[in-house]
C-alpha cells in the first residue's frame, strides 16, 4: 500500500517529522489507515482522499463523541485539503478478534457494547442530519440494484419501494437518538484501560434507538447466536425505557439494514472486485430471514418468497476474476 504523497508534509505539520508510517488493513470504503510511530509515541494517520471520502463529518462525530464522554480517537490533526487525519492510536484489539479467542467473555463484553448505545440513547442527539425515508429507501434498493442482477432476477422496483415505505411507517415515531450506523463487532475496540472505543462513526445519523442494536446484534461479520441476541436485547430494556413496539421496530430495522447489507455486499464484489464479500452472503440471507418472520413484515416477507426463492438465495454466485 503506498504512502499518500503528502504523507510526510503533513506529519511534519503536526510535529510527526520523521515519523515511521506502516500501513493497516482497509475496510469497505475508499480509507485507508496507517499506524505512525515516532520514539515512544503513535497514532494512526487516516487516508480519506476527496472526492471520494470527507474526513470532515469523522471529525465532527469524533468530538461530539468524546465530549459526550465516550471513549472515541481524539484528533491530533487535520489537513481536510488532502483528507489527511492524525487521530489516536487504539490499538489492535478489538471486539470481534479477543472474542474469537475467548468466547467465554462473549456476554460480558456485549453487555459493555450495549452500554455504549443505552448511554447514546440518553445523549442529546448530534446535530446531524436524520435517518429518514429517502435514506432507507435508497439503501433497500441496494438489493434490486446489486443482487438480483447477479441472480438473474428483475423485480418492479415501484412495488418493491412502496412495500418497503409501508413497512418503515411505523419506526418515525420513535425516540431519536444518534446512530452511529455501523457499530458491531469490527468497530469495537478493547482499550488497555479496560473501556471500549468506538471507531467508524463518520456515516452517523439521528435516527430510532433500535438500529444500532440491530448493527451489534445481528452482525454481518460475526456469527451472534439467536440466543445470546435476546439476552442482549433483554438487557437494553432492563437499562432503558422502550415501548411496547420496540421488538416490532428492531425486527423492521433489522430487515432494511439485512437487505441493503445484501446489496452493498453485492455491489463491492461486481463494482469493486472485493469478491471475498460474497461470503458472508449467507449470513445475511439467515439474519433477514429471521426478521421477516416478524408479523410487521409479513407482506415484505411475501415479496421475498415470490421473488428471491430459496434456492436462489443460497447459491454460489458466479464471479468471473
Amino acid at each position: 500500500m503506498n504512502i499518500p504523497e503528502k504523507a510526510v508534509d503533513f506529519l511534519s505539520e503536526v510535529d510527526w517529522a520523521g515519523a515511521q508510517i506502516k500501513p493497516l488493513a482497509g475496510d469497505a470504503s475508499f480509507r485507508r489507515y496507517f499506524r505512525v510511530n515516532k520514539e515512544d509515541k503513535h497514532a494512526i494517520l487516516m487516508d480519506a482522499p476527496p472526492p471520494h471520502e470527507d474526513p470532515k463529518p469523522f471529525i465532527a462525530m469524533a468530538q461530539y463523541l468524546t465530549g459526550a464522554g465516550f471513549r472515541a480517537p481524539q484528533i491530533y490533526g487535520s489537513n481536510l485539503e488532502n483528507g489527511l487525519v492524525l487521530i489516536e492510536d487504539f490499538g489492535d484489539q478489538r471486539m470481534r478478534e479477543h472474542l474469537d479467542d475467548a468466547p467465554q467473555d462473549e456476554e460480558v463484553i456485549y453487555k459493555q457494547a450495549i452500554d455504549i448505545i443505552v448511554k447514546l440513547a440518553a445523549t442529546k442527539p448530534a446535530d446531524i442530519p436524520s435517518y429518514d425515508e429517502e435514506i432507507y429507501i435508497r439503501e433497500v434498493n441496494l438489493l434490486p440494484e446489486w443482487y438480483l442482477p447477479a441472480v438473474n432476477i428483475e423485480c418492479d422496483a415501484i412495488i418493491y419501494e412502496n412495500l418497503w415505505k409501508e413497512a418503515l411507517a411505523p419506526i418515525y415515531g420513535a425516540k431519536k437518538v444518534t446512530v452511529l450506523r455501523d457499530y458491531h463487532a469490527e468497530n469495537a475496540m478493547l482499550l488497555s484501560d479496560g473501556d471500549m472505543g468506538i471507531i467508524d462513526f463518520q456515516d452517523a445519523l439521528v435516527g430510532h434507538q433500535a438500529y444500532d442494536l440491530v448493527s451489534l446484534l445481528q452482525d454481518a461479520r460475526r456469527d451472534v447466536s439467536p440466543e445470546l441476541e435476546q439476552k442482549m436485547l433483554a438487557y437494553y430494556g432492563q437499562n432503558i425505557e422502550v415501548d411496547r413496539d420496540f421488538l416490532d421496530h428492531y425486527a423492521i430495522l433489522g430487515a432494511q439494514r439485512n437487505a441493503k447489507i445484501i446489496g452493498i455486499f453485492a455491489r463491492l464484489c461486481f463494482r469493486d472486485g472485493k469478491h471475498k464479500y460474497l461470503d458472508y452472503l449467507p449470513r445475511m440471507w439467515r439474519l433477514l430471514e429471521r426478521d421477516l418472520q416478524n408479523p410487521a413484515l409479513s407482506t415484505i416477507k411475501n415479496w421475498f418468497d415470490e421473488s428471491v426463492p430459496n434456492a436462489v438465495r443460497y447459491s454460489k454466485i458466479s464471479v468471473q476474476k
